[in-house]
């Protein structure tokens, strides 16, 4: 099973927060996890926040950049190409989905359809989650 993750579910397998240890169950188990490229620029936006926000954080937020750079070599990425991000625009348009999101769902799409094993979308958005639903794909359910 490949497990994809857009970057709210990425965020969960370094940090601890709600839900992360379903999250990092379920990694465990994947074959695989599935990211698109634009979660590296995502991953590393939501760690300047937490740096900004909480500054003493620095030091673990380095070893979190470092340990998800030795990850990313392991990870399927999606790359971001016209053909994915055409697909992202039709997405938006059908279900009303902000850019970056209809990225992330263009990209475990296309995974999707290249690969001959079951798929499994973690996600922390109600309506990206729907979207990948309708789109025929299995949804990380926590509660």
């Amino acid at each position: 099973m490949i497990l994809f993750c857009d970057t709210s579910a990425l965020v969960k397998l370094y940090v601890d927060e709600v839900h992360a240890a379903a999250v990092r169950e379920v990694a465990a188990k994947a074959g695989m996890i599935g990211v698109s490229k634009l979660a590296w620029v995502e991953l590393h936006a939501a760690l300047a926040r937490r740096t900004r926000e909480v500054p003493k954080s620095q030091p673990a937020v380095e070893t979190i950049k470092q340990q998800f750079r030795e990850d990313w070599q392991r990870f399927a990425v999606v790359e971001t190409t016209q053909n994915v991000v055409a697909g992202a625009g039709d997405l938006a348009d059908a279900f009303a989905l902000r850019a970056y999101d209809a990225v992330q769902l263009a990209s475990a799409h296309r995974l999707k359809q290249a690969a001959d094993e079951a798929l499994l979308f973690a996600c922390f958005d109600r309506r990206l989650n729907r979207a990948a639903e309708l789109l025929g794909m299995t949804t990380l359910i926590v509660d």
